[in-house]
């Protein structure tokens, strides 16, 4: 074959080394590394020359090699206990979901979403996550008995939480004002001259429910009514909860003027049941929700409903769970987001 009809060679860019940049930067292998992992051991100038060398040869610091140093996986794990049908069915969740994956776009971190749907997933969740299979969890719908979060407590685990077991949670979190935004509902109701007004909790063992019911009473209270338990009916944040809820109430108190739902979704079903029952609304009852999510603008008609900034919760947890792995440990801290009410024609 004659040199004209050789195949022309192919050649192939070689990936920058780490010996490379450390002979580029004029320093030995270990600095370039301890630059690489963010170790607080090199001199100014040695991690400038380092960095300088590094955008210069375009080197990219294998992952795996680098775990391998850092005992880091670069993943954290947002925990949802909750099937796939409510996850993908309640405006809640994909909020939460697009809050924290904002929070995480300018990090290396990748988001492994798990559903833990009974006990024994949670007994295989455990062991996964205190083998530091990951950097970090974020849970959501906490319960008050739920021991996971001690569990990753005592393994030093980074852990953010949306919401709180109770008023002593020692893990650092983000929540609504949830008792305020109930007791803003409820003044709205009664400054429309409602004063049969019924509510619908959450599930009671969550700090979130707890509080919005405590909002619903200390609005009362502080109009001078008295709280009839009889107009206080237990749901669990679904359209079904809150449409059993609404039958028991008619049940018990049919005179009823208004409804506070301790959520949009149970508001709907809330709303299902009185138009059934041949209640107008507003005329014959007023209803308000919470969470103010597309459920609220969607129900017939419009629902009046408490705003908590979902998708900032999720960006903040996120934000709280790197500065927690970045700090190891020492950056835990609450925050309370504010909420406010936004009235539509329900109410």
């Amino acid at each position: 074959m004659s040199p004209a009809a050789q195949p022309p060679e192919v050649t192939r860019a070689r990936r920058p080394t780490l010996n490379a940049v450390a002979a580029r930067a004029g320093v030995g292998r270990g600095t370039v590394s301890r630059v690489i992992n963010g170790s607080p051991k090199v001199s100014p100038q040695a991690r400038a020359a380092v960095e300088k060398a590094i955008a210069e040869l375009g080197y990219v610091p294998n992952r795996a090699a680098r775990s391998l140093v850092t005992s880091r996986t670069d993943s954290i794990a947002l925990v949802v206990p909750e099937s796939e049908t409510r996850l993908f069915s309640e405006p809640y969740f994909s909020a939460i979901i697009r809050g924290v994956s904002s929070g995480l776009a300018d990090s290396d971190m990748q988001l492994l979403l798990v559903l833990v749907r009974d006990e024994s997933e949670r007994a295989r969740l455990a062991t996964y996550l205190t083998e530091q299979r990951v950097d970090g969890v974020l849970m959501v719908a906490v319960h008050r008995d739920d021991t996971l979060p001690d569990l990753l407590a005592e393994r030093a685990i980074p852990t953010v939480l949306a919401g709180r077991r109770g008023a002593e949670e020692p893990l650092g979190h983000v929540r609504a004002d949830n008792e305020g935004g109930a007791r803003a509902a409820v003044r709205h109701l009664l400054d429309g001259g409602r004063r049969t007004i019924a509510t619908i909790t959450g599930p009671l063992d969550m700090d979130v429910a707890r509080g919005r019911l405590d909002g619903y009473r200390n609005a009362l209270h502080a109009a001078g009514v008295v709280a009839d338990e009889e107009l206080i009916a237990a749901g669990d944040f679904t359209e079904d909860g809150g449409r059993a809820a609404m039958r028991e109430l008619l049940r018990r108190r049919p005179g009823l003027d208004a409804v506070f739902a301790a959520s949009d979704v149970t508001a709907s079903g809330a709303i299902l049941e009185l138009r059934a029952a041949g209640r107008r609304i507003p005329e014959d009852v007023a209803v308000i929700g919470f969470d103010d999510s597309i459920v609220a603008r969607h129900t017939e008609p419009p629902l009046t409903s408490v705003r908590q900034p979902i998708e900032e919760m999720g960006h903040t947890m996120a934000k709280l769970l790197l500065d927690e792995i970045a700090q190891f440990g020492t950056g835990r801290r609450e925050v309370v987001l504010p909420t406010r009410l936004v009235v539509r024609q329900s109410a």
